[in-house]
């Protein structure tokens, strides 16, 4: 992941409405959720839960697909993981003690 598009998923997470919708659609699984769900879940309308969608879909953490007349939205686990990978890449100068499974990059 380039710095740039890290960047751009931590100004798409650092809204609260943002940060729970991808928290809801982490738990909900690969199957995701309606749009309309989502909205209803946070108490949020649906202009403002379609802009959020929509920002968080353009930061590459989540993904969306038609289903019938629904749009269906769902975490993008690889785009988050990317996230926390490149977070974690360098963490503790590979410390697997304190990283964990979480070091990305053994030292050749």
């Amino acid at each position: 992941m380039e710095i740039s598009d890290a960047c751009q998923a931590f100004s798409a997470l650092s809204q609260t409405s943002r940060l729970e919708v991808l928290k809801l659609l982490v738990r909900a699984g690969p199957a995701g959720l309606a749009a309309g769900k989502i909205s209803g879940a946070l108490g949020a309308p649906a202009p403002t839960m379609s802009f959020h969608l929509k920002e968080l879909e353009r930061a590459g953490l989540i993904l969306s697909r038609k289903e019938g007349r629904s749009v269906i939205y769902a975490a993008d686990y690889g785009g988050v993981r990317d996230l926390v990978d490149f977070l974690l890449a360098d963490c503790c100068q590979g410390d697997k003690r304190l990283c964990g499974p979480y070091v990305i990059k053994e030292c050749a």
